[in-house]
């Protein structure tokens, strides 16, 4: 091999305080893992010798086991971007100790070619292969490393063993030329290619190769409740309804869906309805569930950006290759979450929030409007350019102290412009061709708890009368209430109510 072979830490020794480090990983499939694991001990050995040690750190989404967590345990970042979820690096994004910037995921690349995140000093990535002229295998993800690759001044990569060589056959890259120079992306159906099965690198910017065998740490979803599952009957009901009233075409229509519980209940009430057709996916993310689709014949096809499977199911794949190859197309994360191509294919996009306000406002990112979670991630741009834009969640949680739909989002990631349905385990609200009062009418009576009903229904009644009816007094009266009292209705005695 024409690279220095490198330990973790032999690598991670190059990385300077302040410097900029983009990894591989769109949530963990794919993500880079022993040498941020080094720099991770890197940083500690520094930090012990009272010398300053912190990092800039961009990966193509969320990568917290193998990423985020190490390196926040480390008090190793000062810069995140563009998605994250591990709970260490949350704290200290809400302490103000860890700048974070969220950004629509398909916005990355152009951002990095940009320099808006200044200049991008190290790639790590993980691939399969490197080849002596620079071209790179990568391997269950492809997320932002081909741009991460191309701009980058050094470059490691991370030569994991573990994967299956046969991911090449997935892989479709392609690099967007900037603007204005863009050509439209010819991609007429989920599984067609228009670029290589490999990125690319100058291999004179390759500091060196560190070998690894390590699977990637995607962890188990909790299984689908009966909440779930009634989520899932209404979103079944409503696209038959769909079908049978000419809005939808007997072929059906890709399908993209969110991580989560709640979406892999989903996936699994369209794979199990007899109404449904066999159908294609265009989405950012592979899960577990999609793999039991794919092997019933319901699921024909998908094109992501990466594999978020469990190692038991990823294994799965790679020990059924000939079946998968044909049916996943690999794409970057700018091809994956195009807007132009979720809008031409005429994708179904359902995702999940944290709450939605009686106007069809949707917050999928921050409590009480203040503390991130985990960011908006890819949802709003499949939802702004959506054929159906769907948003799930449960009416309530913690037992009904807390109510998904709200008076007032205090935070927004899409809002009532983009959102068409809503859906809740109370029910569906389907919004086009609604204004304002009969939108909140309908989110209310068919997708809010019982519980919070009659609450929803005063504070429109008694709100200043405009086209959008709010009161600015009482707009955040229940989040207020949760933040005071630990219950957005202290009034009513939750623990005797049906919350079912």
């Amino acid at each position: 091999m024409p690279f220095p072979i490198l330990s973790p830490e032999e690598a991670a020794a190059h990385v300077f305080d302040g410097a900029t480090v983009a990894f591989s990983g769109f949530t963990n499939a794919g993500a880079a893992k022993v040498i941020p694991r080094a720099i991770a001990q890197y940083a500690r050995n520094l930090h012990d010798g009272g010398k300053p040690f912190k990092i800039r750190v961009l990966t193509g989404a969320s990568s917290g086991a193998s990423i985020d967590e190490p390196l926040a345990r480390a008090d190793a970042m000062s810069y995140r971007a563009p998605y994250q979820s591990g709970p260490r690096l949350r704290t200290q994004i809400n302490r103000q100790e860890v700048e974070y910037v969220d950004m629509h995921l398909s916005h990355l690349p152009q951002t990095v070619l940009s320099g808006f995140h200044g200049k991008l000093d190290f790639a790590v990535i993980e691939a399969n292969e490197i080849t002596p002229d620079g071209r790179v295998y990568l391997t269950s993800s492809i997320g932002a490393s081909p741009t991460y690759l191309k701009y980058a001044d050094r470059v490691f990569i991370e030569l994991n063993d573990y994967h299956s060589m046969r991911l090449r056959e997935m892989a479709d890259i392609f690099i967007l030329p900037p603007p204005p120079h863009r050509s439209p992306v010819p991609l007429h159906e989920p599984l067609t290619r228009v670029g290589l099965p490999y990125a690319v690198v100058d291999p004179r910017r390759v500091l060196g190769v560190v070998k690894t065998s390590e699977p990637d740490q995607v962890p188990d979803f909790a299984p689908s409740d009966e909440k779930g599952r009634r989520i899932a009957e209404h979103v079944v009901r409503f696209l038959v309804d769909e079908m049978r009233a000419g809005r939808i075409p007997d072929e059906f229509l890709p399908l993209q869906a969110g991580v989560g519980n709640v979406a892999n209940g989903v996936m699994a009430g369209l794979g199990d309805s007899p109404d449904i057709p066999r159908f294609k996916m265009y989405t950012e993310v592979f899960q577990d569930s999609l793999v039991d689709l794919m092997e019933r014949g319901k699921l024909l096809a998908a094109s992501t950006t990466s594999l978020t499977l469990t190692p038991a199911v990823l294994r799965k794949i790679y020990d059924n290759m000939d079946f998968f190859v044909p049916r996943i197309v690999l794409r970057p994360q700018e091809l994956s979450n195009h807007p132009g191509v979720i809008t031409r294919l005429g994708v179904i996009a359902m995702n999940t929030a944290l709450e939605v306000d009686i106007y069809g406002n949707v917050n999928s990112s921050h409590v009480f409007g203040t503390d991130i979670m985990n960011g908006v991630g890819g949802s709003g741009e499949f939802t702004r350019n959506a054929y159906l834009s769907i948003y799930m969640c449960p009416s309530v949680a913690r037992g009904g102290k807390i109510s998904a739909i709200v008076p007032m989002c205090p935070h927004v990631d899409n809002n009532e412009h983009s959102v068409q349905v809503v859906v809740t385990e109370q029910g569906l609200a389907d919004l086009r061709g609604l204004g304002p009062m009969q939108r909140a009418q309908t989110i209310i009576e068919r997708c809010a708890h019982p519980l919070y009903r009659d609450y929803l229904h005063r504070y429109v009644e008694r709100s200043r009368v405009g086209h959008i009816r709010h009161d600015l007094e009482l707009c955040f009266e229940l989040h207020r209430n949760l933040m005071e009292t630990g219950s957005m209705l202290p009034d009513r005695d939750l623990s005797a109510a049906d919350v079912s």
